[in-house]
C-alpha cells in the first residue's frame, strides 16, 4: 500500500504500460538504426561518411537526456504545430532543406568529386521537387502513401530482401519476394473495406495470416535451401503489410486532427484524456504522445549502438576467417552478412541486455519533461514523499526486465554463435 492506501499492485500495470511502450519503441528503433548505420560506417571507414556519423553520434550521447527532450518540445512540437497552421515551406527554409539532403546523401554514395556534385545536384532538385509537390497537394494535412507509392515500397521491401539475404543471382529469391509483394499489392486493394472495422485482433489475426502466407511461399518455391527462402517470404510479407497500415494510419491523420485535436504533436502525457475512437484514431493518439519521448530515448541509445557495431565491425573484418572467405571467392556480400555481421553482433546482445537497464533510467527523466504517469513518474513520487513501496515496485520491475533480457541474450548467443547449443 502507498501513503494514499492505493495498492501499489494496482498503480504499476498502468505505469509499466507507459514506460515499456516507450521504452520498446525508442529500444528496437535504435537497435536496428545504431547498428545499421555501424555496420555502414564499417565498411565506408575513415571516408566523410564515417566521420560524419562519428562527429554525431558523440554529439548526441554527450547530450543530458533533459536537455534533448527540451529541445525536441520546442523546435519540433512547437514549431511543426504551427506550421501545420499554414502549411507553406519558405522558399529560404526549401534550399537549406534541399541542401542538407544532398550533403547528406552524397556523403553516403561516396566516390569521386565528379560522382559526388552528380548525386548532391539531383538529390537536392528531387528534395524541392517533392516538397512543392506535397505543399501543392496539402500533404502534410492530408497525407497518405496512395497505391504508387504502396506498390513501390513494397517492391523496394522485396528488393532489399533478396539483395541482403540471398544476393541478386538467386532466382527462387526473386520468386518467393515477388509472390509476396504481388500479394501485398492485391491485399492493399481488397482488405480496405476491413481495416476500415478492424480491431487490435483483426490486425494480429492478419500480421499472423500474413507471416504464414510469406512462411509458405518460401517453403514451396524454396527447393534445396527452403529455410532461406522462407526467411526472405516472411520478411517480404511482415514488411510490406506494415507499409499498407501505415498507409492506413495516415489517411486517418486528417480526421484526427480536424475532430480531435488541433495541435497534433503533444508535450505532455501519453495519451489524450477521453478521447474515443477507433483503432486507428487512438493509435495516432498514442503515436503524437510517444513520438518526442520516443526520438529523445532512441537518439542518446543509438549513438552507443553506432559505435559499438562500428568497432565491431572493423575488428571482425581483420579476422582470419573473413580474409579466408574473401580468398575463397565468396562474394562480398556473403562475407558481410553471412560471416562478419552474424560474428559482429555476439558482443552487441550483450550490450543489448545491459543497456535495457540504462535505458529504463534515463526514462525517469523523460517521463518527467514529458509528463507521462509511468514508471519513472511512480518512482519520483515514491521518492519525493519517502513512500517506500512504489520505489519497491519500481525496481522489481527493472529487476524482471533485466533478468528477462539477460535470458534473450543467452538464447541469441545460439542463434549467433554455432558453437553454443542449448540443451
Amino acid at each position: 500500500m502507498t501513503f494514499q492506501n492505493q495498492p501499489v499492485a494496482q498503480l504499476l500495470p498502468q505505469a509499466v504500460g507507459s514506460t515499456i511502450q516507450l521504452v520498446t519503441f525508442s529500444f528496437v528503433l535504435a537497435i536496428i538504426f545504431g547498428i545499421g548505420l555501424g555496420v555502414v560506417t564499417a565498411l565506408r571507414v575513415y571516408s566523410g561518411f564515417d566521420y560524419s556519423i562519428t562527429l554525431v553520434s558523440f554529439f548526441l550521447y554527450s547530450l543530458p537526456s533533459f536537455l534533448m527532450a527540451v529541445l525536441l518540445k520546442s523546435f519540433i512540437a512547437l514549431d511543426y504545430n504551427n506550421f501545420l497552421v499554414d502549411p507553406r515551406i519558405p522558399p529560404v527554409n526549401l534550399v537549406v532543406i534541399a541542401v542538407v539532403v544532398g550533403l547528406v546523401i552524397q556523403l553516403i554514395v561516396g566516390g569521386i568529386l565528379k560522382r559526388r556534385l552528380i548525386v548532391f545536384a539531383v538529390s537536392a532538385v528531387v528534395t524541392a521537387g517533392m516538397l512543392l509537390l506535397m505543399q501543392a497537394t496539402g500533404w502534410f494535412t492530408d497525407p497518405s502513401l496512395g497505391p504508387v507509392f504502396v506498390i513501390l515500397f513494397t517492391a523496394g521491401i522485396g528488393l532489399a530482401m533478396v539483395t541482403l539475404l540471398a544476393g541478386t543471382k538467386n532466382r527462387r529469391a526473386w520468386l518467393t519476394a515477388g509472390i509476396n509483394v504481388l500479394a501485398a499489392i492485391i491485399a492493399y486493394f481488397a482488405i480496405q473495406g476491413l481495416l476500415n472495422v478492424s480491431s487490435v485482433g483483426t490486425i494480429v489475426i492478419l500480421a499472423i495470416v500474413t507471416v504464414l502466407v510469406g512462411l509458405a511461399s518460401g517453403y514451396f518455391v524454396g527447393g534445396h535451401d527452403r529455410g532461406l527462402m522462407m526467411r526472405i517470404g516472411a520478411l517480404t510479407a511482415f514488411l510490406s503489410a506494415g507499409v499498407i497500415l501505415l498507409d492506413r494510419f495516415m489517411r486517418s491523420w486528417i480526421d484526427y486532427t480536424q475532430n480531435y485535436v488541433s495541435r497534433p504533436i503533444a508535450t505532455v502525457g501519453s495519451q489524450t484524456p477521453g478521447l474515443t475512437g477507433d483503432i486507428w484514431i487512438t493509435g495516432i493518439d498514442t503515436y503524437t504522445h510517444l513520438l518526442l519521448p520516443t526520438i529523445s530515448l532512441l537518439l542518446i541509445s543509438f549513438a552507443s549502438y553506432t559505435r559499438y557495431s562500428r568497432s565491431g565491425m572493423l575488428e571482425v573484418l581483420d579476422q582470419d576467417y573473413v580474409r579466408t572467405a574473401r580468398a575463397k571467392g565468396l562474394p562480398e556480400r556473403t562475407v558481410i552478412v553471412r560471416h562478419a555481421l552474424r560474428n559482429m553482433l555476439i558482443p552487441i546482445a550483450t550490450l543489448v541486455a545491459t543497456d535495457i537497464g540504462a535505458l529504463l533510467g534515463g526514462a525517469i527523466i523523460t517521463e518527467r519533461v514529458f509528463a507521462i504517469s509511468g514508471m519513472g513518474s511512480l518512482f519520483n513520487s515514491g521518492l519525493s514523499i519517502t513512500d517506500v513501496n512504489p520505489v519497491m515496485g519500481y525496481f522489481l520491475v527493472i529487476a524482471i526486465t533485466a533478468i528477462a533480457f539477460n535470458f534473450l541474450a543467452d538464447l541469441a548467443y545460439s542463434a549467433l554463435d554455432p558453437r553454443v547449443r542449448v540443451r
